[in-house]
């Protein structure tokens, strides 16, 4: 009888929550171990699934890179990379676009599917929704003392988003599935960075939350606790004393871009944890950490 009262507990606490986000928009980027554990993969679409279906309108924006190392591996095309991003020519993106958008997204549309709701994969490609141009890298000379242009091929970077196909899709019920690759005005295809198309999508459509999915419990203390609600003030501060560094500043920056730009909330989220995307949602401390 006890483990039937905490479940009705559990629906007791979740009220309020499903109440006030009812009919908003929340911008989920799906990464890291989340996409490669089979179980976890299923209750994330599980977890989706639920989430639209008490009227809440997820817009998922995904990832991809272990699995475009593995293809490229197996065909033996070299790669090299420049301050952790992969240098990307013609050969690489044709490899990079079918995973993303030909293997990845559709994986990730089908398990939605499959667990009950109706998901559609796009690019921004589709109705034109990412504009994007060619990145322009710096990074520092050997001596440290300037900085020089490196060529990264076809990384790119956002210019606009075009919400339309998304609106259109949320309104007739679907759940728009996002691989992130960007064109330009002469129609070159650009892979840009999954953390970066998630805050300015989140950014275009003034989402309720923008929600990063990680592998790692979200942003730590000086000694290693997890901060539970962390200001974007505070986390320039961090960020400036090194207490925030590494893989976790840009995760922050589009945290922080994303707030500036209208984004109510946004959240870093341990995906490796089943239901994280739920109970941070849906119970008062959450399990990441939330930015403000």
């Amino acid at each position: 009888m006890d483990e039937h009262i905490n479940k009705a507990n559990v629906l007791i606490e979740s009220l309020p929550y499903i109440r006030e986000f009812n009919d908003r928009i929340f911008v989920i980027k799906y990464g890291g171990n989340a996409m490669a554990d089979a179980k976890l993969k299923t209750e994330f679409a599980r977890d989706i699934v639920l989430l639209k279906y008490i009227g809440i309108n997820p817009v998922i924006v995904h990832g991809g890179g272990p699995q475009i190392g593995d293809l490229l591996k197996r065909l033996k095309v070299e790669t090299r990379f420049i301050d952790g991003l992969r240098v990307t020519d013609s050969e690489t993106m044709e490899v990079v676009e079918m995973v993303l958008v030909g293997k990845v997204n559709k994986e990730i549309v089908s398990l939605i599917n499959q667990a009950g709701g109706r998901a559609v994969g796009l690019s921004g490609k589709d109705g034109g929704l990412i504009s994007a141009k060619k990145m322009v890298h710096l990074k520092n000379t050997l001596d440290g003392n300037d900085k020089e242009y490196v060529d990264m091929g076809m990384i790119g970077e956002v210019t606009s988003i075009d919400t339309k196909v998304i609106h259109t899709l949320d309104a007739d019920k679907f759940i728009p599935v996002i691989a992130p690759i960007g064109t330009d005005e002469y129609g070159n295809t650009y892979n840009i960075n999954a953390d970066t198309i998630a805050s300015e999508v989140a950014s275009a459509l003034k989402a309720e939350k923008l929600i990063l999915l990680t592998n790692v419990s979200g942003v730590l203390d000086d000694d290693g606790e997890l901060i539970s609600t962390l200001s974007g003030d505070d986390a320039n501060d961090m960020i400036a004393s090194g207490s925030i560094k590494s893989g976790m500043i840009p995760k922050v920056d589009c945290c922080i871009n994303a707030l500036k730009q209208g984004v109510k909330k946004t959240h870093i989220i341990d995906g490796r944890i089943q239901h994280a995307l739920l109970m941070e949602i849906f119970t008062k401390k959450g399990v990441g950490t939330q930015l403000i």
